[in-house]
């Protein structure tokens, strides 16, 4: 097969047009065209043309994956499944995050680290951290560092219970379990939040010993 001409792409840099003789076409980019040392008129035996067709969807796997992850940071697993999703094979989105961890560009431990920032940021407990770390799947080695210092914050939880039962004059059993699910849903354990309930109570005089 011969290829007819390479021409550069007037839209993205780096990227080059190879029209065969048959009349296809091919997008690669500089990477392809050095590795193969592409030109106009170059004869493709079947074995080398089949080699190009794998680099050049590599190569989209590659320019696909910075791309995702370049609008925001994701695990290693979401960015496969990503690639998954706009159809790249899974050889070709593996090497696509083999490139990217090792140029730094993909850090399932950094990321674990900014991931439960963010959800302690918003007054999340443990258990909810751990779910999220679960469900964006970060391997668990990276977990123990990231969870390090993120045990359920007193002051977080007092300012949370404050808020939301200071807008009643004499808290219910209701009202109690209003604010105990929802601390629950925000991946606090029970013995966090009886304490804290406890504490609210010592400081109203009017509520006595009323337990939740």
């Amino acid at each position: 097969m011969r290829l007819t001409s390479a021409r550069p792409s007037q839209k993205v840099q780096g990227r080059w047009l190879l029209t065969l003789e048959d009349g296809s076409a091919l997008k690669v980019t500089d990477r392809e065209m050095v590795d193969f040392a592409l030109y106009d008129g170059m004869e493709l035996d079947p074995d080398t043309l089949a080699r190009l067709r794998d680099a050049a969807l590599a190569s989209r796997a590659r320019r696909r994956a910075a791309n995702i992850l370049s609008a925001r940071p994701l695990s290693r697993r979401e960015l496969e499944k990503r690639l998954a999703e706009k159809g790249e094979a899974p050889e070709h989105a593996a090497a696509a995050c083999d490139e990217l961890e090792r140029l730094g560009y993909l850090d399932d431990g950094a990321y674990a680290k900014q991931l439960v920032q963010y959800y302690v940021n918003r007054g999340y407990g443990p258990r909810k951290l751990r779910e999220e770390l679960y469900r964006r799947g970060v391997p668990r080695e990276f977990w123990e560092e990231a969870l390090e210092g993120t045990e359920a914050d007193e002051d977080a939880l007092d300012r949370f219970v404050a808020a939301k039962l200071g807008r009643v004059e004499r808290p219910d059993r209701k009202d109690i379990k209003r604010v105990s699910d929802a601390l629950a849903r925000r991946g606090y354990a029970w013995s966090d939040i009886s304490a804290a309930l406890r504490r609210y109570a010592d400081n109203l005089d009017d509520w006595g010993e009323q337990e939740p």
